[in-house]
């Protein structure tokens, strides 16, 4: 019974999520549109996300490197990791972990905010006064992360490898010129592209799930409480599905 329960709320949440995307997508480009509350969401969103990501990011590119030398090291090619960090931050880790890291932080604050405005009746008071909430609520959280996420991506790929550099310069011996030189030999157009690519795919997932959970609680703070949890898994989950087939669909162009 649990596991038929659990399926059931998994249809209603992909069911619910595809009818709130069309009802955003017609919004997104319809006039009016709210410019200072997207801007407002973005300094929200992007900027108060940049701590959270920016560590993540530099210390995943630490690890990487030192994960990566002490392989390499067993064939005497640890110098050469500079190829290795570049390519896994800017094709995987970096869209993937910032996505990840985003969900958990704005996602749940998204269902959180939208929540506790639906089981106090501030969403029914907005369609009371022939006010959209649709516009009003979801369309400048769903713009605002979809600007944001790429951003922050790009420059966690840039402290990523500016962490793999931290590694190669101060344990392995390298040189500065070296490292840049290997990291951005094999990069091209295509593997920045595919990774930015997904990163709208990640912000859509996030903004979408996040605020369906929160104009769809109920049951007072408990109900607040279970749309922002959900919406952290929902969107892991989501982030790192979409990914695999994201992957498959850039590689085989």
């Amino acid at each position: 019974m649990a596991s038929a329960a659990r399926l059931t709320q998994v249809f209603e949440l992909v069911g619910g999520a595809t009818r709130l995307t069309g009802q955003t997508l017609v919004r997104m480009v319809t006039p009016p549109f709210e410019v200072g509350e997207v801007l407002r969401q973005l300094d929200r969103i992007g900027v108060g996300s940049l701590n959270l990501t920016n560590i993540t990011a530099l210390f995943t590119g630490m690890v990487l490197a030192l994960q990566i030398a002490h392989t390499l090291a067993a064939f005497g090619a640890s110098l050469y990791m500079g190829e290795v960090v570049a390519m896994s931050l800017v094709r995987e880790l970096g869209p993937v972990l910032t996505a990840l890291m985003v969900g958990g932080r704005v996602g749940s604050g998204i269902a959180a905010e939208l929540g506790s405005m639906a089981v106090t009746e501030q969403v029914d008071a907005l369609r009371s006064m022939a006010a959209d909430p649709v516009r009003k609520l979801v369309v400048p959280r769903v713009w605002a992360t979809l600007l944001a996420l790429p951003l922050l991506t790009i420059l966690a790929d840039a402290l990523g490898i500016i962490g793999g550099l931290l590694i190669a310069v101060l344990q392995e011996g390298s040189t500065p010129t070296f490292y840049f030189r290997h990291a951005f030999r094999l990069m091209g157009f295509d593997d920045i592209a595919s990774g930015i690519g997904k990163t709208f795919f990640f912000g859509w997932l996030i903004a979408i799930i996040g605020c369906y959970n929160g104009v769809s609680a109920r049951g007072g703070a408990d109900g607040v409480g279970r749309a922002a949890t959900d919406t952290v898994y929902a969107s892991a989950i989501g982030v790192l599905v979409a990914d695999f087939f994201l992957t498959k669909l850039f590689l085989a162009f």
